[in-house]
């Protein structure tokens, strides 16, 4: 079966903003039955009470902004706090307004026969939402709320960004004991009043995690569900005896992940490698914070680099298919029947890993494809409905790039001919009026990555310049994490039985062991 007939066809997913119908299609491979289904706008399913933050909070990791992310036009390109600038010397870039707007307004994802060919054969969806939950581990602001109103500027890095799972064990059972079970040991699941594992939950909907960001949308909330029972069945199996133990385990097959999988297929091993040698040392190049214990998040990575993942976004997903029609969630629709979170999950949207990751002993197809990493947005994001964006523009990409300008980052090629790589040039770029004297022949960071990753590589993986900011940073943050398994034990390989054999461990294999599939 080809990879087209194997993923959801974005043809005739249709975006959907408030009160839309969203409707999909499956592709040529699948069954009558569910392309049929797909193509009806999925059943209702019963609201919740209003959940806590309310609706207009939902998906606000694409809109709103991160304390201490403008540090460099608040206190100069020179200063680190939690934020800083990677490249100093490359000086801010600032078009004006109304031409980024025109940029903006053409990086809406085509339709008909021109949009044929966007889902991404290199990367399942799946890896879209552990994308999202890697930036929420990493992101996570565990600073004392007076110490945050009194330094909004974050120009004190009181926290680190480690890849620790802080969303998923919190400050620990003594602090936080509704994330935990009785035992202080074990994380806590629950059965829902939909007959379904779920989170646990407050009488409102909304989740007792962590980090309240892995509950905004129904597939990274179950993402989040899944490290819970990875964490449970190490102890159940036992291969950890304690907390402590389960917690390392946990921690460290995620690193795994995250370097081994998700580098890999949004980055590529080459440059993975270029970054981390055969013993677990990390060569930075161009990532060198004044701190290294605790590093500054660049705000070419958090701005720009890392935002590639707005291109993967789908207008819809198939869920499961159980039913008939399967189950497709629209990211946004009808109230009850999206994939919106901050409530208990619905039956209907339960989800059926191997639709997302390539899991052993589970069916290849139909499987969703992350969309390409582009030049364009799908529709829901590139049009955002009103629950999300009560003021201001409701384009994501406008959104995107306005804030690249108003944090001071550098230009694309700026960037490119610092790290020596030959910049493309506008024309190929395909801005609206390239030769436009106002562009200044520079393009803004976030556009020129997410352009690069679609001509060098048809849109697959990142760029050169793209994939080496994201695997330097990520990995170096890695590095200064004297927990993490490559400063602990740099030789450690997941082996049986949470992986197949040694070494040999990806997001697939995680979600078998988890789950008992």
């Amino acid at each position: 079966m080809s990879d087209e007939s194997a993923c959801l066809d974005r043809r005739t997913l249709l975006a959907a903003s408030a009160g839309a119908a969203v409707a999909a299609s499956v592709g040529a491979g699948s069954t009558a039955a569910s392309a049929s289904a797909a193509a009806s706008t999925p059943a209702a399913v019963t609201a919740p009470a209003a959940a806590v933050p309310p609706a207009s909070q939902d998906w606000k990791h694409a809109v709103a902004g991160t304390r201490g992310s403008d540090i460099a036009v608040k206190a100069g390109r020179a200063q680190e706090g939690r934020f800083g600038v990677m490249f100093k010397n490359a000086e801010a870039y600032s078009p004006p307004d109304e031409l980024i707007k025109s940029l903006a307004r053409q990086m809406g994802e085509p339709t008909g026969p021109a949009g044929s060919d966007l889902d991404n054969p290199r990367i399942p969806a799946g890896f879209t939402f552990l994308g999202q939950f890697i930036d929420h581990d990493m992101t996570l602001d565990r600073t004392p709320l007076p110490e945050q109103e009194a330094d909004p500027h974050a120009l004190t890095n009181f926290d680190t960004p480690l890849f620790d799972l802080g969303s998923l064990y919190g400050r620990g059972p003594d602090t936080d004991p509704d994330l935990y079970e009785a035992d202080k040991t074990r994380m806590k699941v629950v059965r829902n009043v939909n007959g379904v594992d779920d989170l646990p939950r407050r009488a409102d909907g909304s989740a007792i995690i962590g980090d309240a960001r892995n509950d905004e949308n129904l597939i990274v909330a179950q993402l989040h569900l899944a490290f819970a029972k990875f964490h449970n069945r190490c102890l159940d199996t036992g291969q950890a005896r304690n907390l402590a133990e389960a917690q390392r385990l946990t921690r460290w097959h995620f690193q795994w992940i995250i370097i081994h999988d998700f580098l890999d297929k949004v980055a590529g091993p080459e440059v993975v490698g270029r970054f981390l040698d055969g013993k677990g040392r990390v060569n930075r190049e161009y990532y060198k914070p004044k701190n290294p214990h605790r590093p500054m998040m660049p705000i070419e990575y958090s701005v720009a680099a890392y935002r590639f993942g707005h291109s993967m976004v789908r207008a819809a997903y198939l869920m499961n298919a159980r039913t008939t029609p399967p189950a497709v969630g629209p990211i946004f629709g009808a109230e009850g029947s999206d994939l919106r979170g901050n409530r208990p999950l619905p039956a209907r949207l339960e989800i059926d890993w191997w639709h997302f990751f390539d899991v052993p002993g589970k069916p290849a197809t139909p499987r969703n494809a992350a969309r390409r990493i582009d030049g364009k947005l799908s529709l829901p994001l590139f049009n955002l409905p009103v629950t999300v964006v009560t003021e201001g523009t409701s384009s994501l990409a406008e959104r995107n790039l306005i804030r690249g300008k108003r944090l001071g980052l550098p230009a694309g090629q700026d960037v490119a001919r610092r790290m020596g790589i030959t910049p493309l040039t506008n024309t190929q770029l395909g801005l609206p009026d390239p030769d436009n004297a106002d562009w200044q022949g520079k393009a803004p960071l976030w556009f020129y990555i997410l352009k690069e990753a679609e001509l060098t590589h048809a849109g697959e993986r990142l760029g050169p310049l793209g994939a080496r900011i994201v695997c330097e940073v990520i990995l170096s943050i890695l590095d200064a994490d004297k927990n993490s398994y490559l400063r602990v034990n740099p030789s450690f390989r997941p082996a049986a039985p949470i992986a197949p054999s040694t070494g040999q461990f990806r997001m697939g294999d995680f979600l078998k062991f988890a789950l008992s599939y």
